[in-house]
Formats: structure tokens, sequence, C-alpha cells
């Protein structure tokens, strides 16, 4: 097959670096400067992408296009490529819901082959290797595949159904992102106190991931009935210090639905995430 011509909707920090991987494999990786700005400008020639004058254009000459945009622009700029009837592979890999990808898919049906698309890590810059989750028809997830073959961009195949790709980009990242935050506010209340230094010497203790250790949720939920009080204190703590405190209050609210499984040493991971999902 020839070398494929790629668009991307629109290259920022991420985008762009997706796309430059994508250049090593195709004829040409295209973006439209319309109404951008000189930022992108900038970045867009840092990584040697084509610069063309209009969306049309840039439909019109890709045989795969990637969006990579803002979240809340992601529908919106499908629906503009869906009126140009685009008919190539359109590679939705914004960190958006299941449900919304499968309405982007629905509104390049008939014309473009949708592939789902999740991407984990940072951009793939300075030895970086992220990888591009994919899920949607085979013969869209193969050409994307290839067009990342032996780059810095590593692909893994969910499956055919289009929302698998995003549903595992948004798991991982309810926890990634949420842990930075939570992060942010446990090291400002210790600061407030005098005991940062000593907190952050507890935490080098233990260096893992409890998302790596599904099995410690059971134990969460046998001890919820106490966690919950307690993380109710510590937002009243950070309120005292002038730091936002609905992120614990949500999280004991959450440790609330555990309150019946009170020292149930018994427990199982797939019965506490049962009980979990029942208000």
């Amino acid at each position: 097959m020839d070398q494929p011509t790629v668009g991307i909707l629109h290259p920022g920090s991420m985008g762009a670096a997706v796309a430059a991987c994508a250049a090593t494999n195709a004829a040409a990786a295209l973006w439209c400067g319309t109404g951008r700005s000189t930022a992108s400008v900038e970045r867009a020639a840092r990584f040697g992408l084509t610069p063309v004058a209009t969306l049309a254009e840039l439909l019109d000459r890709s045989d795969i296009v990637i969006s990579l945009c803002p979240p809340a622009a992601a529908e919106d700029l499908a629906r503009d490529v869906a009126g140009y009837r685009f008919a190539g592979v359109y590679v939705e890999a914004n960190a958006i819901n299941p449900e919304r990808t499968q309405r982007i898919a629905a509104l390049l049906d008939g014309g473009a082959t949708v592939v789902d698309g999740g991407v984990v890590g940072s951009p793939p810059v300075g030895g970086k290797t992220p990888t591009l989750y994919l899920s949607g028809p085979a013969p869209g997830t193969e050409r994307v595949e290839a067009l990342f073959a032996g780059t810095a961009v590593r692909t893994a195949v969910l499956g055919t159904k289009v929302g698998k790709a995003s549903a595992l980009k948004l798991s991982y990242a309810a926890f990634q992102k949420t842990s930075r935050v939570l992060a942010a506010l446990a090291v400002g209340m210790a600061r407030e106190h005098g005991v940062d230094q000593e907190l952050i010497k507890v935490a080098s203790r233990r260096t893992d991931s409890y998302l790596s250790e599904p099995q410690y949720v059971a134990k969460t939920a046998a001890r919820a009935w106490r966690w919950g009080p307690e993380l109710e204190e510590a937002a009243d703590t950070l309120a005292a210090a002038g730091l936002p405190p609905e992120m614990l209050r949500a999280a004991a609210s959450t440790l609330a639905r555990w309150n019946n499984a009170k020292d149930d040493s018994e427990l199982t991971l797939n019965n506490a995430l049962d009980r979990l999902a029942q208000p």
C-alpha cells in the first residue's frame, strides 16, 4: 500500500508530536493553520508539519485524520469534518467518554471509518514512548498500527468496538490525574502546619501505585466506615487552611457507599465494586 497522507486536528503539544511520528510512515503530515495561535504555528513548524490553507484542503488530501484537540471541541470538530463528507480513516483520539466517541462515530457513519483512540503517556519527545490504544473496525485499526510502526508511539488494539479505547484512557486518567490533585492538597495541608518535608519522607517509603493493586479495593471497602469520617476531618483541615475541601468530601461520600461492609474480611474485589455501584 502506498504511504498515506495524514492530517492532524490540531497540533497541540501532544498532537504535533504524534503527527511527527506518523510522518515517519506517511507521504506528508498536514495541518490547517486557519484561526490557530502563533504558538501552534511555531509548534507545527518545529515538528515539520506541512501547512494547508483550509480544513477542506486537509480533508481532501488526507487518507487518515487524527483528532487530538481539547475534549470540549471534539464533537464540533467531528461535525465539521462530517460536513465535508470525509471518507478516510478518522482517529478520534481525544480524552472523551465512550458515549461521546460513539456519537462521533454516528456523525461520520456512511463516510469515514472511525477508529477510537486513547493516548496514555507523555508526548513522544525526549525518549518518551506513549501508547495509542485503538478500538474499532479492523481495517481502520490496522492502518493506524502501520502508520506508527517503528515510531515512538506504540499501538495496542483492544478490539472492534468503538468506545473501548476511550474507556481505558479515562479510567487511567481518573486515577492518574486525580491522584496528582490529591498530592497537591496533601502537601498543601502539611505545609500549612510545617510538616510538608516529613510528609514527603513518609510517602517516599512506598512507591507502588494502588492502581496496580486492585485487591486493595476490598480492604478499602471494609475500612470505609472509618476512613470516610477521617477524610471529613481532613476536608475540614483543608478548608481551615484556605484550600479546597470538595475533593475529600466527595471521596468521603464515595466511601459511605461501603458503610455496610464494615470490617468484612471476606469481601471480594467484585463484590466491593458491585456495592460501590449501588447508591
